[in-house]
């Protein structure tokens, strides 16, 4: 499992934000089309009716973002010695993201949790937008970009890549 942009690439499954657990909400991507899944949200919208695709509520990496993170670090650790027991304290669901699916039977928004902690890089965050873009593109341009994320996922091993790398992927998966 690696996170490369907005993706979740999971084996040979690509998610658009994280991989859902359980009924969680949930985006993925397959040869027949974006497929909602998880709680409260089901469907599938073939590829031949998506005319649009992108994703809104991303949250990018800041600094304050990543302040908040450490400062919630550093209380959870405060409390855990305060208290051995635990706090009692429940941690709250990671950021959600909308995929906006624009199709022949309207406008669609299924939700999809973040992945990244802190948020994403501003660089793959629009690297993965323009990717979701062209994978509306056609028939071919699809399946050639999904193969090709699909692919990497199998046979990359377990880890995310650094963010040059990720950069990298994303550039080449746009240039299928």
């Amino acid at each position: 499992m690696a996170m490369v942009g907005l993706f979740w690439i999971a084996e040979g499954d690509v998610y658009v934000g994280a991989k859902p657990s359980g009924m969680g909400p949930g985006v993925r991507l397959t040869p027949e089309g974006v497929v909602a899944v998880g709680d409260g949200q089901s469907g599938l919208y073939p590829w031949e009716d998506v005319r649009a695709l992108t994703v809104a509520d991303v949250p990018e990496n800041s600094l304050m973002r990543r302040a908040g993170v450490v400062k919630d670090l550093a209380v959870d650790m405060v409390m855990n010695l305060a208290l051995p027991m635990g706090s009692g304290r429940v941690e709250g669901p990671p950021p959600m993201m909308r995929v906006c699916v624009e199709s022949s039977r309207g406008q669609h928004r299924p939700a999809a949790y973040a992945a990244a902690a802190v948020g994403y890089p501003e660089t793959e965050a629009d690297l993965s937008r323009a990717l979701l873009a062209r994978l509306t593109e056609g028939a071919a341009t699809m399946s050639t970009t999904l193969a090709a994320m699909s692919e990497w996922g199998r046979t990359s091993g377990d880890g995310t890549p650094r963010g040059t790398e990720r950069e990298r992927l994303l550039r080449e998966w746009l240039a299928q």
